[in-house]
């Protein structure tokens, strides 16, 4: 159990985006982001399973077959995808991705560049968070088609061109519809 590696380390990602959101303008967003990893149900987990260079919900998911710590997580933060997800409305069809607003889409981004950059270090490029997305398998992502379609296009936009210009992007394109 490593209690001030998991509290430095999720300080830093919850530092680094709230950093990126003050870029983009979502400066509430980037206060509250993942305020629930502090809570003792997901804060006890991260201690236990932390390794310092993965998540440790995948190390718990490893051990007992799922992620207690994820399912807090995920339901409880509007800018993980995981969150929108619902019954469709059409009969027989089931679980689906709702339409995110586009500000918990930047979230998410910002969110995995966040990540990537935590647990990659120095050797951080731009091009690490596409590549993370797409080792993920992007077929299996329940996703609303829109969603999936501006988190691909950011995450690309990124790799291609950089943070200065994708940030410009979401700011004067994205938040300001």
């Amino acid at each position: 159990m490593d209690m001030m590696g998991h509290f430095r380390t999720i300080t830093r990602h919850k530092l680094l985006v709230m950093k990126e959101c003050f870029k983009v303008g979502l400066y509430k967003q980037g206060l509250l982001h993942d305020l629930s990893k502090y809570g003792w149900t997901e804060f006890r987990v991260g201690c236990k399973y932390y390794q310092g260079n993965r998540s440790p919900n995948n190390a718990e998911r490893e051990t007992i077959g799922y992620s207690s710590a994820w399912l807090h997580h995920k339901g409880r933060n509007k800018h993980h995808y995981e969150y929108w997800i619902d019954y469709g409305l059409d009969k027989g069809k089931g679980l689906e991705g709702m339409p995110m607003p586009a500000n918990y889409v930047v979230e998410m981004f910002l969110d995995r560049i966040a990540a990537c950059k935590v647990y990659n270090g120095a050797a951080y490029k731009d091009s690490d968070p596409l590549a993370y997305y797409e080792r993920g398998g992007t077929e299996m992502y329940v996703m609303h088609p829109d969603t999936k379609r501006l988190l691909e296009g950011l995450l690309r936009m990124l790799s291609d061109w950089g943070e200065e210009v994708t940030y410009r992007y979401i700011r004067k394109k994205i938040l300001k519809k």
